[in-house]
């Protein structure tokens, strides 16, 4: 199986880490680490491999490292999979 390739607009230093729906054709997720020394992409990781349910070596920054704008690749499931388990 593929690995799932996932658009991600993150909202850094947010209240606290949530998925909050859609924003375009990504979905978007606060976090609230700063963007800081990545502290902000190893959060959205970690936080991802967690709501997934997967290792977190399963859920990789391909793009958008320095950005609000990310694509994420989540090995083992498919860009419909994921979209339903961070949406639901």
């Amino acid at each position: 199986m593929p690995d799932a390739k996932i658009a991600i607009w993150v909202q850094p230093r947010a209240s606290r880490t949530e998925v909050a729906g859609r924003h375009g054709d990504a979905i978007k997720i606060k976090l609230a680490a700063p963007p800081v020394d990545g502290a902000a992409n190893e959060a959205l990781l970690l936080f991802l491999s967690e709501i997934l349910r997967l290792p977190k070596s399963a859920v990789t920054l391909l793009s958008g490292h320095t950005g609000r704008r990310k694509t994420i690749a989540v090995a083992g499931m498919t860009s419909g999979e994921v979209a339903s388990k961070l949406l639901e």
